[in-house]
């Protein structure tokens, strides 16, 4: 949490690793994902992550063209600020997951600081069978053969290239210890300005586990190789989501909710929105008595350019 004492609520709208089968209230229409985020804005979200999905069948896409509608259509209506995803799909290469990006210029983009494995074919026994599209097991199973690229001179092209050309910041995604390394590694090297927004990730399949341990040894290490340059935030998969933030909010961190981290607002119940979950983060935090941050102050936290300099 910055020295502000303020916590920035992030909300992952649709993501790309769900499916549709799922769960009927991911959204990947655009009028489902420009209300949701606008809702989650609305019910405190002061950042929302975003990815794009083909609108016919859901399917993970990095059509620039979506993301200009999107945002579009979100400006329009909030001031949130919008985190365009570097992520795409798996099979992407790292010039088509960044046309987004280089066409909105956003204030935030994500940095994935590793390559790595997404586990997510172990979601395929559950739903064999009552698929929706033709699309959904054969994209889950390739994430058994196929890993998340980003190489160094992937991060270097983002860093030199991306962020000079946009003037977005990132929202620097660590799935594990070795990440906040590799971002030392850049930060030493003087390739991208403090404060840091690095957003830590437990329990995805390929990364570090959702234990409470590892969010202090993330936390601990993060303390000791950037000192006073980052900004933190938190988000826990799946059923680990709600404990993981508060933890990690107690500890003095920002937090991320939202359908494409976790599909439940409870045990066996489906969040039937993302502001679903921005609202039940809300109410813990408050209760705890943390104070949330607005979009302009989350502006100001994290030094961002501002929504009149975004390009949509």
């Amino acid at each position: 949490m910055s020295a502000s004492g303020k916590v920035i609520i992030t909300c992952a709208i649709t993501g790309s690793g769900h499916t549709p089968t799922m769960s009927p209230y991911l959204p990947y229409s655009v009028d489902a994902i420009v209300e949701q985020g606008v809702e989650a804005a609305e019910a405190g979200a002061a950042v929302l992550h975003l990815h794009a999905r083909n609108p016919a069948d859901g399917r993970p896409t990095a059509d620039p063209g979506l993301f200009m509608e999107y945002g579009r259509r979100i400006k329009e209506r909030s001031d949130v600020i919008l985190s365009i995803s570097s992520g795409g799909g798996t099979g992407m290469s790292i010039e088509e997951r960044l046309e987004g990006v280089r066409k909105l210029q956003p204030e935030l983009c994500t940095l994935n600081l590793g390559t790595m494995n997404y586990g997510s074919y172990p979601m395929i026994d559950k739903h064999r069978g009552t698929w929706r599209f033709d699309w959904e097991e054969p994209y889950l199973e390739s994430t058994r053969s196929e890993p998340f690229m980003s190489t160094y001179a992937d991060i270097e092209f983002m860093l030199n290239v991306v962020a000079p050309e946009t003037g977005a910041r990132f929202e620097c995604e660590a799935y594990d210890v070795s990440h906040l390394y590799t971002l030392a590694h850049f930060l030493d090297r003087g390739m991208i300005t403090p404060p840091v927004f690095v957003q830590t990730i437990f329990g995805t399949m390929g990364g570090i586990g959702p234990d409470i341990d590892h969010v202090v040894h993330m936390k601990r290490t993060a303390d000791r190789l950037l000192g006073d340059a980052w900004e933190w935030s938190a988000l826990g998969a799946g059923r680990y989501q709600f404990g993981i933030v508060t933890a990690a909010a107690v500890m003095g961190a920002h937090v991320r909710v939202g359908l494409e981290d976790n599909l439940y607002l409870a045990k066996g119940q489906l969040a039937e929105s993302n502001a679903a979950q921005v609202s039940r983060i809300r109410s813990i935090l408050e209760a705890l008595s943390l104070d949330i941050a607005t979009p302009d102050e989350a502006r100001r936290i994290l030094q961002l350019k501002g929504r009149d300099k975004v390009a949509f």
